[in-house]
C-alpha cells in the first residue's frame, strides 16, 4: 500500500498537528507512534496515545514496539508498504536511515534555537532557550538525515520568548509557526517543488539532554536564573523542585517579587512570609513569589528550601 502523507509523533502536540493537517490541508494517510509499553523505558513529557485518531478521522495508526523503529513488526510494515512524505512532531529520537530511505520525498521535522542551524543542535531546545534567557526562537523545518538536526533547511519562522512565557505558552507559539511551515511544505510537495538549503555560515553547538533531576532549584542562583528554570520546566514537563527538610516541593509557577526590600536577615531559600497561600522566598538578589506548588505539607514562614 502507498501512504502519501505520514505523521510521526508521540505527544498531545502530535495529535494537534494531525488534526490541523487533516482538517485544513489534506488527508493524513498514516500516523506512526509507539505503544504505551515503550513509554515505560522512555521518559516522554506530554505523551499521548494516538489511537484516538483512528476513531476520530479513520486514520490508521501504527504503534511501534521500539522508539528507534527497529522492532520486527515495524520493519516488516515498512518493507511491505510505500511512503511519500513524512512529518515528525514530538518524536524525540533519531529516525534511522533505513526508515528515511523508504520515503520518496523525505521526512521533515522541527528544531530551533536563538540562532541558526547547526548552532543549537541537541535536546530540549525550547526548554533550554527559556532557561538560558533567550528572547527569540528561530524554528527550522528541515529534512532529516542520519545525523541530529542537520542544516537541511526547507523554511524557517521566528517568534519571541517574552518574560511572561513559560514552556507551555512557548509551545503554543511553536505550534502556530509549525503549522505555517507544514502548510508551506505540503504545498511544495503537491507542486513537486521542495527546495532545501544546506549551506550555513554558522557553527556547531549542542544542547545537552535534560532529565527531571535537572529541575532542582539552587537558591544560591540569581532570581532571573531561578525564574527561567521554573518556567522552562513547567507542565507538561516534570517541574522545578527543592526540598524543605526532607519534603520535596515541586514549584510549578513563580515570579520575581521584589529586589529592593531588605531581606538580609533571611537566608537564601527561606520563606519570608505567606500571603493567600503563596510563599515569598528570598533569593540572593531579591525574592520570588511562588504562585503554584505541590508538597505534602504547605510551606510556612521560616521553612528553608534547599
Amino acid at each position: 500500500m502507498r501512504y502519501k502523507v505520514v505523521v510521526f509523533g508521540v505527544k498531545d502536540t502530535s495529535e494537534n498537528i494531525v488534526s490541523f493537517i487533516q482538517e485544513n490541508i489534506c488527508p493524513v494517510d498514516l500516523v506512526i507512534t509507539i505503544s504505551s509499553e515503550v513509554t515505560k523505558k522512555n521518559q516522554i513529557s506530554g505523551y499521548k496515545g494516538l489511537s484516538v485518531l483512528t476513531e476520530k478521522y479513520g486514520i490508521p495508526v501504527h504503534e511501534a514496539d521500539s522508539y528507534f523503529l527497529t522492532d520486527e513488526k515495524t520493519q516488516k510494515f515498512l518493507a511491505e508498504n510505500e511512503f511519500e512524505i513524512g512529518i515528525s512532531m514530538g518524536w524525540q529520537r533519531l529516525i534511522p536511515t533505513s526508515v528515511l530511505d523508504k520515503f520518496k520525498y523525505g521526512i521533515y521535522g522541527f528544531h530551533g534555537n536563538c540562532g541558526y542551524l547547526p548552532f543549537g543542535r541537541g535536546r530540549s531546545p525550547l526548554n533550554w532557550s527559556i532557561i538560558l534567557g533567550d528572547t527569540r526562537f528561530n524554528l527550522n523545518m528541515f529534512r532529516y538525515d542520519e545525523k541530529a538536526d542537520s542544516p537541511n533547511v526547507f523554511a524557517t519562522e521566528m517568534f519571541s520568548i517574552t518574560p511572561h512565557d513559560d514552556i507551555r505558552t512557548a509551545q503554543y507559539k511553536n505550534m502556530i509557526c509549525s503549522k505555517n511551515l507544514i502548510r508551506k511544505l505540503l504545498k511544495a510537495y503537491e507542486t513537486g517543488s521542495i527546495e532545501i538549503r544546506t549551506e550555513s555560515k554558522d557553527f556547531d553547538s549542542w544542547y545537552e539532554k535534560r532529565t527531571a533531576a535537572d529541575g532542582k532549584v539552587d537558591f544560591h542562583a540569581r532570581t532571573r536564573e531561578i525564574y527561567n528554570l521554573i518556567r522552562g520546566v513547567a507542565a507538561p514537563f516534570p517541574g522545578a523542585f527543592a526540598f524543605a527538610g526532607d519534603r520535596k516541593v515541586v514549584i510549578w509557577e513563580a515570579v520575581p517579587f521584589d529586589e529592593m526590600i531588605d531581606f538580609s536577615k533571611y537566608a537564601p531559600g527561606e520563606v519570608i512570609d505567606v500571603f493567600d497561600g503563596h510563599p515569598i522566598v528570598r533569593t540572593v538578589d531579591g525574592s520570588l513569589l511562588i504562585r503554584k506548588y505541590e508538597a505534602e505539607e504547605v510551606l510556612q514562614t521560616g521553612d528553608i528550601l534547599k
